[in-house]
This record gives structure tokens, sequence and C-alpha cells, in this order.
């Protein structure tokens, strides 16, 4: 198709918004904690998951859309949504999950921690020993931290930190109380309190009374003492509440000037973000919200009324006291029966490609490829491109080790990754002070992809050892993200994984790729092209059948020549774990389209991609998902699956995926998030367990 073709067809069938198919996506998420076949524990977790996306969805997208408000409505034509309408959409769907979130917590999982014996009490809860527990945390630990704030007596505006808790308190100096058949109060005052869960527990745990557990919210903690705290003051009311302010760095990536002193003007920038949500305890008096809400500079769109607690992604950290039967059984990960107990795994590589799966297989393999590239006499160069790391990383330190040890290490760290830009930073500086050449990130362009490359000299000669995959070099996530890794020698990927870093290093290149999808050069197009030839099979007669994992479906032109190969008769079914714009199963625009998310105790990471090529099928992996920035504004990677055994293991895991009847929901007008569900007598399939159990036997290990 050409663009006046692809315009046509976007203009002619409809999408889900990116917005609404996110809330979509975490809607998902609740659904998870609302499972009661899931352990106690586990739904906990997806509370405290649902929370902190939701936090993320208002600072970032919430807060680009709001930004549009300040368009004259002539532009608004221009747009593909009425911003207004859409934020009221959004508040509209996230207010009916808020009061769902709400009923879990009160009425489910609150009756449930009873019925184990751990019981989550509040200030007005306490036995006279549990109080005198929680007075001594409070002067010990909690009181050194507190710094009240009076914004009638101040005289600067005082900042409100984004996404903090904080107390506002109604204070009436004792002296001035009037006593009588009723209190009365002469004069009263606001303070602020920030409520100090950054540098102390959510929760503390109480002493045990026989068999029953206690634990409290740090809030209630200093309710309990609030009087004390303020000796010549009466509270009179306390209530919570939280500020969501905009986290874009809002950094035109110009191509002049120096972009990692922008960035880091950002970061300072970060920080004063306008409002994007006022969270609020509802028992908050009128009055006092209406004066928070001047004091602030607050629009009506920006007051959302909450709950007595904010910030419910502490709950990830909520005290197990100690019964794992409240939880997943764990599944360590597996050893691969081609690299287990190696003493070289330059010596696997050289010899065959090996994949990995995570977090079904461990991680560890990669950091020795790296320690052992670091150690070895052979090895002259490693090239690797970071996005995010681990917070103690083990992949920085063998770059650094490295670089002790002589070798050439070049490290690409992406500066603009959001959230963690000042990590990467620190260890951008951590690896220049050991002698790593770093690069840094270009102007208008996110590096995304995660590739590693070692060159060794073999008698005389460079050979060139890779890895590439769909997540980052993070030792952390990749126990908890579901991944692709590929460890290859293959002369066909290795040149152009090499061409890749002279692209990085701002070296001129040919920008052509037969065998890896780079965007934003030929990704793009590579995927249009398979595209069209499952259509052409299709229109021939012949079987055509396309399959895509990906997180996020966005992309309208992607979308729109799927709809294509749709009416064409090519069979598309896809893994879309979060927003998802295709509508699939529409008679006339997407009737051979199927779509499922999968949400379980992994994170669904990998991008996959596999096209039936009229039997002779092409697998690739990528980093990038079909969205437009990953596939024209970012430099991305994805690479094709040469080797048939690994193949053949990439499809069972797909279609282990496929058969999900527990964890999938179907992605469907009218049937959204509606789990599979086998049918009578079928076969029960947990595709993150039993595909768990298949690779465990697969490859023989006793891990």
């Amino acid at each position: 198709m050409d663009t006046q073709q692809i315009t046509k067809m976007k203009n002619r069938f409809r999408t889900t918004n990116r917005e609404i198919g996110w809330l979509q996506f975490n809607e998902r998420v609740l659904q998870e904690a609302r499972d009661a076949k899931n352990p106690l524990y586990e739904r906990i977790k997806f509370l405290a998951i649902y929370s902190s996306n939701l936090d993320e969805f208002f600072r970032v997208r919430v807060a680009s859309i709001r930004s549009l408000l300040n368009l004259k409505k002539t532009e608004h034509k221009d747009l593909e949504m009425d911003p207004r309408q859409l934020l009221k959409k959004i508040h509209k769907i996230v207010n009916a999950q808020q009061e769902s979130f709400g009923k879990v917590f009160q009425s489910q999982i609150i009756p449930e921690l009873r019925k184990n014996n751990i019981f989550l009490v509040n200030d007005t809860q306490l036995t006279e020993v549990q109080a005198e527990q929680v007075r001594s945390y409070f002067t010990e630990k909690v009181l050194p931290l507190l710094k009240p704030i009076f914004p009638g007596k101040s005289t600067s505006d005082p900042f409100i930190n984004n996404r903090s808790l904080y107390f506002a308190i109604e204070l009436a100096p004792r002296d001035e109380m009037v006593t009588g058949t009723n209190t009365e109060v002469k004069n009263s005052e606001y303070s602020l309190l920030e409520i100090p869960s950054t540098e102390l527990p959510r929760f503390l745990t109480l002493k045990k009374d026989g068999k029953n557990s206690y634990v409290m919210f740090l809030d209630d903690v200093i309710r309990l003492s609030l009087r004390e705290y303020f000796v010549r003051n009466e509270v009179l009311g306390v209530f919570s509440f939280k500020m969501t302010r905009d986290a874009e760095l809002h950094i035109d990536d110009e191509f002049q000037g120096d972009l990692l002193e922008k960035i880091q003007e950002g970061l300072s920038v970060r920080k004063k973000g306008i409002p994007s949500r006022f969270l609020y305890d509802p028992n908050m008096p009128e009055s006092m919200l209406k004066y928070l809400s001047k004091y602030f500079k607050l629009g009506e769109d920006d007051l959302i009324p909450g709950g007595r607690y904010h910030n419910f992604s502490d709950l990830m950290s909520f005290p197990n006291p100690g019964n794992p039967s409240l939880e997943n059984k764990p599944q360590p990960p597996l050893a691969h029966r081609d690299l287990k107990d190696v003493r070289s795994i330059f010596s696997v590589m050289a010899q065959k490609d090996v994949m990995l799966l995570y977090p079904y297989q461990t991680y560890d393999y990669v950091i020795q490829f790296l320690n052992q590239a670091a150690k070895d006499s052979a090895v002259i160069a490693i090239k690797i491109s970071l996005y995010r790391v681990a917070s103690n990383s083990k992949v920085v330190d063998a770059l650094k080790e490295a670089a002790k040890n002589g070798k050439e290490v070049t490290a690409f760290v992406e500066i603009k990754a959001r959230f963690d830009e000042e990590r990467n930073l620190y260890w951008a500086g951590e690896l220049e002070r050991a002698g790593v050449k770093v690069l840094y990130s270009f102007p208008g362009l996110k590096v995304h992809c995660k590739l590693c490359i070692v060159t060794r000299m073999e008698r005389g000669e460079k050979k060139r050892y890779c890895y590439l995959a769909s997540g980052n070099f993070n030792e952390k996530t990749s126990t908890l993200y579901s991944d692709v890794g590929l460890f290859t020698t293959d002369t066909r990927l290795t040149k152009e994984v090499k061409e890749i870093f002279q692209i990085l290093g701002r070296k001129e290149r040919s920008t052509e790729f037969e065998h890896l999808l780079v965007a934003p050069f030929s990704m793009r197009k590579t995927f249009e092209k398979r595209i069209e030839k499952e259509i052409k099979f299709a229109k021939e007669g012949k079987r055509a059948e396309i399959i895509i994992k990906l997180n996020c479906l966005e992309d309208p032109e992607m979308i729109a020549r799927l709809y294509e190969a749709s009416n064409a008769g090519v069979k598309i079914r896809m893994i879309v774990r979060g927003a998802c714009g295709a509508i699939p199963g529409v008679p006339g625009m997407s009737a051979n389209m199927r779509a499922v998310s999968i949400i379980d105790r992994y994170l669904e990471h990998a991008r996959i991609f596999i096209f039936y090529n009229n039997g002779q099928e092409r697998y690739y992996v990528a980093s990038a998902d079909w969205m437009t920035r990953n596939l024209s504004h970012r430099i991305e990677v994805g690479f094709p699956i040469y080797d048939e055994s690994i193949q053949k293991e990439l499809r069972n895991y797909i279609d282990m995926e496929l058969r999900d009847n527990v964890k999938a929901r179907i992605i469907a007008k009218g049937r959204m998030n509606k789990y599979k569900r086998p049918t009578s007598g079928g076969e029960r399939v947990q595709s993150q367990i039993d595909f768990y159990k298949y690779l465990r036997a697969k490859h023989k290990t006793n891990d």
C-alpha cells in the first residue's frame, strides 16, 4: 500500500485509542488482584502493580494530554481526539477501577489476611503494649525526619514532592479553644507534613501475639503521635493527600547544543512539573480542599478523591510473617543444557547458536559471558548498549573489570531512558572513571536496542561473539520479565551488529541491512514486506499466517496493514500484553484476527514475530513494539532466528501461550478482557507454569 491507501485504510477502519487500550491493560492487572485462585500475597502484589502503573500513567500520559488543552480550539481539529473529552473518559474509567480496587482491598484482601492471622491495624486499634512499641518507634525513627510546613506562615511557596505522601492537618492553639457544652475553635490553621516513606518502610511489623501477626501503615504510626508532636496545638483533623506531577522532560532534541546538559537540566525541571493529579482523602473537609486547591493553583480536573491511604504501590513490600503458602511456589531459573558447567561460553558459541528464555532460564550466563570476556587474554574489545541496568549492576562491574584489564570497552548509554536518566548518568560516570569509552544519546532518537559484541583474536584474525536480546542488560528484571536472548557467532548477524555500533559511534556507515531489522532504517519496511508476502500467498489460495507477540500495538500504519492482511484471508494471531490498537474479530475489518493478553506471575516483555512464508517460516525477535515511536523514532534491532532447533523451541513457547486458557484474556470488541477458558474436558494450559516444566524436562536440569 502507498501512503494514500494507508490513510484511507486508517480512516475506514477503527482502532482503540492508546490511552483507553492502556487502561484496559491495567484492568487486566486488577483482575489478577480480584482472582481468589491466586495466592493472597500475589493478589496484594497485583494491587501494588496496578497502583504503580496508574501513577506512571498520570505522570506521563495524562500529563501529556493535559498539555494539549493549552492549544487553541482551532488547532484541536488537527488532533486525532478531543483532549478534554478523552480526559473525561479516562477519569470515568479510572474512577470505576479505583472503586473496584477499594472493594478488593477492603472486602477481600483484609478479610483473607485475618483468616491467616495477619491483622492490618490502625492507630485506634492498638493494645497498650502495641501503642508503646509504636510510640517508641515514632520517637526513635520517625520524629527526626518530620518537617512540618505552615502554608499561611511560609515566606515562600513550599514545594510538594512528586508522588510523596503528605498529611494536611488542621490545628488550633489549645489556649484559644473555648470549651463549653460544645468545643468551639476560635482560630485554626493548616499544617502540611510529609510522611517519610522514602526513608522508612511503609509498614511497621508489631510484636506477635501468639500466632497472630500485626502490621501497621507508617501513616498510622504518625497519626498516633501527632497530638504529642504538636504539643501546643489541638489536632482537629488529619487527612492524607499526594500530588502527581508531569514527568515528561520536555527537552527539545535539537541538533546542536550539549544534549547531556539538557538532560541534567530536565531532571531538575521534572521535580517541579505541573500537577496532573491531586489525590486526596474523600473525608477531607470542603474548606480544607478549597484552601489547598487555591494554594497549589489546582483546577477542578486535578482533584481526584482517593482513600485514607495512597501510594498502594508500597504494597509490594507488605510483610509476610513467614507463610510461604501465601505466595507463588518458586520457579528457580533453570540451567541451559548447552551452557551448564562449561568452562568457556565462547567455545560453545563457536559451535552453535544458543537461545535463553528468561526468567525460565538463568541470566547468569550473560554475566558469565561478560566476566569471561573481561578476563580472557584473547579478547581485545567489548561493545555494549545499555538502556536500563540493575541498581548494583554486575554488568557494569564486568565492563569496568574489562577496562581495568586493558580491553577496549565501549558502552552506549541511553540517558533518555524514562525514569532511569539519573541512574544511567551515574553509571555512565562510573564507567568513564574506570576507563570505559562512553557514548551518549542521539539528538532526536532514543537508542533502545539490546546488543553486545565481544571481539577475540583467534589465529591472527578477529572473531566476533554477539549477544542480542529483547530485554535490558539487567539481572534483576531478568527474574521478573519474560524475554529472549541469543548468543551467536553467525557472521550474517555479527557483521551487521558491528555496523550498528559504527552508527552509534557517529561514524558514517551504510544503513542498509540484509539480515537485522534496524529501526528507523529497515525494520518497518521489512515487516511491511513480510505482511505483503502473506497477503500475496493468501490471494493465491495458499496458507498464510502471521503470529505476533508484543507489549503494545499502536502504530496506525502497521494496524492498517494487518487489517488488509486479515481481509485478504491471512490468519493473524496476536499476544499483546498492553495496549492493543487493533480491534480483532470485526467482520469486514479484522475477521481473521485473534488476540489475547497474558497477565501472570511474570511480565510478558519479549517481542516475537513469525511469518508462515509458504511453509518456509521466518522467525524474528526484537527490542521494539509496533508503536510509532519504536519504528520511526528509536534505534531498535530485530534479529532473525536461523537455527531450526531454536525455531522449534521458540514455536513451542508461542504455541503454549496461544493455548493458554488460565491467564489469557481475549482482546476483541464486546469480549474485552474475558478470560479464555478450557472447553469441557479440555486441557488446562497456564503457559508460564507449563513452559517452565517443558524447559526443565527438555534441558534435563534439576535446578
